[in-house]
């Protein structure tokens, strides 16, 4: 039984199919197929039942990923703890993100003061769902990724960086541009652009609207957050996004947002990695630097929360004052009248 046997059968099981698999692990199909086909005879059990679209595990391959999985996470530790103890400054990491938002930043800037510290790290990034990421962390084909929490898989240990409110977006065009709270039956019957299903902010969207007992108009269901946004601008509905996510249009005046009354829903990101691994010095970095952006993140957004909440309660307290003042001055006229 060898290691390069090992990987090809937890990529197998991972792609679901051996052309995607072999592409993978950077070998031939007939080559990766040669391997399960050794595999298999070594165990005297089929591994994979082949079907025309796709490969499935059998009972016995099954069991025997589960164990390719502990061996191959302990060959790859023991690789970079013997480069550690040489001197070997190379190093490798593999980041998962599942947030647009942190890919454009602060990723890069993360990625840019890791370079300073380890200079010759090959360091690879890589989107997807959270679900996806996290069966990579699994597979041990990532070591790290930024995932929504919270996180429901055997071995993976979690740490929150972010938790961000919900908020509702609309066109600077919409009738109720104006306003700065928008009730759960108001949102409900208006067109929504929502993220897909299976996402954590999804689930959370539809536990809001399930609680107060409505049913929501779902117009569009969309993989990333800019693609809410984008919808939402050009008038086709409103959105429900991360707070942050939405900062920079709302400050540019191309959308505006609206508080959901009566609920505080929460949005949360943070890291997802394989507990009780080895990690090595590139990754303990990487790690440090993240928790010290996203202090500062956390910082920031909370500052500017309070200010346009403050801003928004100002407004309000004025405008009602206004309108009090204009109907004492009109009670008054009328009582001359007489």
């Amino acid at each position: 039984m060898e290691i390069r046997q090992l990987r090809a059968l937890a990529a197998i099981a991972e792609a679901r199919t051996f052309t995607a698999a072999a592409a993978r692990v950077h070998v031939t199909q007939a080559a990766i197929s040669m391997q399960i086909k050794q595999l298999e005879e070594e165990v005297g059990l089929p591994l994979f039942v082949r079907t025309p679209r796709r490969c499935v595990l059998t009972e016995a391959g099954e069991r025997l990923l589960e164990h390719a999985q502990r061996i191959l996470r302990e060959h790859d530790g023991a690789l970079a703890e013997m480069a550690e103890l040489s001197g070997a400054t190379h190093g490798r990491l593999r980041v998962g993100s599942a947030s647009a938002m942190f890919s454009s930043d602060p990723l890069p800037q993360i990625l840019h003061e890791l370079h300073g510290e380890h200079p010759h790290a090959e360091v690879s990034v890589v989107s997807g769902t959270s679900e996806s990421l996290v069966k990579q962390i699994v597979a041990g084909d990532l070591d790290i990724a930024f995932v929504s929490l919270p996180v429901e898989a055997r071995g993976v240990q979690t740490e929150l960086l972010l938790r961000d409110e919900l908020i509702a977006i609309a066109s600077p065009e919409h009738p109720n541009a104006r306003q700065r709270v928008v009730s759960a039956y108001a949102l409900a019957g208006e067109r929504l652009n929502l993220g897909e299903r299976g996402g954590n902010t999804r689930r959370l969207i539809d536990e809001f609207f399930e609680q107060a007992g409505l049913k929501p108009r779902v117009a569009m269901e969309l993989a990333r957050t800019n693609s809410i946004k984008k919808m939402v601008e050009r008038g086709m509905g409103v959105g429900i996004v991360p707070y942050q996510s939405a900062v920079e249009e709302i400050a540019d005046g191309r959308l505006v947002r609206w508080w959901i009354e009566g609920a505080q829903i929460n949005s949360e990101l943070g890291f997802a990695y394989l507990s009780g691994g080895y990690q090595p010095p590139v990754m303990q970095t990487f790690v440090r630097l993240s928790r010290a952006h996203f202090k500062e993140i956390t910082r920031e957004l909370e500052a500017r929360q309070q200010r346009h909440r403050t801003a928004a309660t100002t407004k309000e307290t004025k405008s009602a004052t206004k309108a009090k003042g204009a109907k004492a001055a009109k009670t008054k006229k009328r009582v001359r009248g007489r």
